[in-house]
């Protein structure tokens, strides 16, 4: 049986994305290859949120070229959001000519049609849609994980934002029909899956382009109360973000009590050139209000330092909404300027040493928050979903809190991946925390 390998750059979408092709490929008979080496189909799917995850994956596809020389049989394609970009098929075709196939984000289901085009033909197939068309249901998944896995429920994103290439790679928001969606979990909760996280680039959007007064707080209440043990959703945006959410999640005790809900800037100045569509004191009204209904949950964020014009009063805004919210952790970037976008072009782009140092100033504090939050948890007991041994140390266990926090423990009973398990909190770091699992 042929073999394949999957290379995923980015975020979740991406990796759900790379579990549709991989069920895919397997419907057609390959089989998942334990290494690159070892394929005899290679897939890079790709992300080009910033420049520098670009020129990573060219710079991967061009070590993939005495791969191709050790083996001219083996196939090389590359998909994702990089491949939507204006100019990369031509890029490809010009300059790695061992690529022999080309697909985008709005034709991933043309996969099986295009492999054999480039079988049969033995010619290089470049094809990637302009546009999103329609939604493509009943693609199988193949999934790594038996407890948990990922939902899509949307697709695109209308924001706009200055410094976000994705409206231009992943087009308009679309949302799947939420029967469908429904149908899938309960398949889900009915082959042993215990949480499901739902994607969308902007989830409280979903169903702004359906008919029926279809939301996302709707959405989310049904699935709840399928019965599923743990419901997470991502990613959140603020100015979407209801009242009627808030109230969903505060009676849905198997929702998670983690929001990752992004501010990028504490400026309203900076917001307002970001292309936010929200202010300061909107943000921190809104996190306060979250925290007051439903005062166990842990808020995260992703924040930009250095953008174009921030001043440092603008970053000590930034500073003082991350001490008023205290988050439970933080995404932290630097401005990246991104080709084919708005703030790319803008003036007043800040220099790297200043940026380098908000930055670290910005980590120390979030640094700080984290582990006073963390500490707080000492002495509780929380119940987890055991993910299995620790990545760093195999002799311990990890697994999740509802707060999607990680906690390491030593496995002195027997526990199995997917199992629910009680730990008491006996210490804590920035970024996890210590359990002795309980009998």
């Amino acid at each position: 049986m042929p073999k394949y390998y999957i290379t995923t750059f980015g975020c979740q979408m991406n990796v759900h994305d790379s579990e549709i092709i991989a069920g895919m490929l397997e419907t057609m008979g390959y089989q998942k290859a334990e290494a690159q080496e070892c394929a005899d189909l290679v897939i890079l799917n790709t992300c080009c949120v910033r420049e520098n995850a670009e020129n990573r994956t060219l710079g991967h596809i061009g070590n993939l070229k005495s791969l191709k020389e050790q083996n001219p049989d083996m196939l090389i394609a590359l998909c994702g959001c990089m491949a939507q970009e204006e100019g990369i098929v031509e890029k490809i075709r010009e300059n790695y000519p061992h690529v022999d196939l080309v697909f985008g984000t709005h034709n991933l289901h043309q996969l099986p049609e295009l492999i054999h085009k480039v079988t049969t033909t033995g010619s290089r197939v470049m094809e990637v849609w302009d546009s999103e068309g329609e939604i493509y249901e009943g693609l199988p998944v193949k999934r790594d994980e038996t407890y948990r896995a990922w939902v899509t429920i949307m697709y695109g994103c209308n924001n706009f934002c200055t410094y976000c290439i994705v409206p231009y790679v992943r087009g308009r928001e679309r949302s799947r029909r939420p029967e469908v969606i429904l149908d899938e979990i309960r398949g889900l909760i009915a082959n042993g899956v215990k949480e499901v996280t739902l994607l969308g680039q902007n989830v409280n959007s979903y169903g702004k382009d359906l008919e029926d007064g279809w939301n996302f707080a709707r959405l989310l209440r049904e699935v709840a109360e399928t019965g599923l043990y743990r419901i997470r959703f991502q990613t959140s945006h603020p100015k979407d973000l209801s009242d009627e959410l808030i109230e969903v999640i505060a009676s849905h005790p198997n929702v998670g009590r983690h929001l990752h809900l992004p501010f990028q800037a504490g400026s309203s100045r900076i917001l307002q050139r970001m292309n936010r569509q929200y202010t300061k004191e909107g943000y921190i009204d809104l996190a306060l209000k979250i925290k007051a209904k439903v005062p166990d949950i842990a808020l995260t964020t992703d924040i930009i330092v250095g953008f174009p014009g921030e001043t440092e009063e603008d970053f000590l805004d930034t500073m003082n909404l991350v001490e008023k919210v205290r988050f439970d952790g933080a995404f932290t970037f630097i401005y990246s300027p991104r080709v084919g976008t708005p703030a790319a072009k803008m003036e007043d782009q800040i220099p790297e040493e200043v940026k380098k140092e908000r930055l670290m100033r910005l980590i120390d504090l979030q640094n700080r928050i984290s582990l006073e939050r963390n500490q707080a948890l000492i002495g509780t007991i929380q119940e987890i979903l055991v993910e299995g041994a620790s990545e760093k140390n195999e002799s311990r266990w990890s697994g999740r809190t509802s707060h999607n926090k990680l906690v390491h423990f030593e496995p002195v009973i027997k526990v199995n991946p997917g199992d629910i398990a009680q730990v008491r909190i006996c210490g804590a770091k920035t970024f996890t925390l210590d359990g002795e699992l309980l009998g």
